[in-house]
């Protein structure tokens, strides 16, 4: 039974900062690149951070890079997305992926919502 579950979401007044959180089971974590993905109202999914199986290398999207870091605790099966300087754009539900060969095989958790308004 995979799952990943993803918490932290909420609401946050720009240039507040949130940590959401991601644990897993049911699968070898620790093997496993992570991503975290965001889909914002009426706009198409978008990849926000990805971090290595062992967290030697990070990626972000242009959007948020210098805003969010991506980290992972393998001992604890998860993986966080720090976001800070938080603006309205980045209102979305943000998902958790692993992603795996072939891509429809990923796994996704269930979203958890950001909502960044005055």
């Amino acid at each position: 039974q995979v799952q990943l579950v993803e918490s932290g979401g909420g609401l946050v007044q720009p240039g507040g900062s949130l940590r959401l959180s991601c644990v897993a089971s049911g699968f070898t974590f620790s093997m496993y690149d992570m991503r975290w993905y965001r889909q914002a109202p009426g706009k198409e999914r978008e990849l926000v951070a990805s971090i290595t199986w062992s967290g030697s290398r990070t990626n972000y999207a242009d959007s948020v890079k210098g805003r969010f870091t991506i980290f992972r605790v393998n001992t604890k099966n998860t993986v966080y997305l720090q976001m800070s300087s938080l603006k309205p754009e980045d209102t979305a539900v943000y998902y958790c992926n692993a992603p795996r060969a072939p891509p429809a095989d990923d796994y996704w958790g269930q979203g958890t919502q950001v909502t960044v308004s005055s």
